[in-house]
């Protein structure tokens, strides 16, 4: 059996279903590992280069990796992601004009 057989599916993961896998894997991100070691900021500044970035995708996205759904999340810690990625956000150029 090869490695990235053995690798879990995004979409086993909480929050991510088959249209946010898809969207990941076109970022390069493929299995759970990749999103742990990417982390759920970064996917989400891939994601925003291609003009599908949101926020609810960077809480899903760490709902994933804490293996919890993001409602779950302690609202705090939501604003603090929140407030972390977009600090990120500014120095990156936008995938789609305002």
């Amino acid at each position: 059996m090869r490695t990235e057989d053995k690798a879990e599916k995004l979409s086993e993961l909480p929050n991510i279903g088959k249209e946010l896998e898809r969207l990941l894997g076109g970022v390069g991100i493929h299995t759970k590992e990749d999103l742990r070691t990417v982390g759920a900021i970064d996917a989400c500044l891939r994601l925003n280069l291609q003009g599908e970035a949101c926020y609810s995708k960077l809480y899903a996205l760490e709902g994933a990796i804490r293996g919890t759904r993001w409602h779950q999340l302690p609202k705090a810690y939501r604003a603090d992601l929140k407030a972390r990625y977009d600090r990120r956000k500014i120095s990156q150029p936008s995938a789609r004009p305002d």
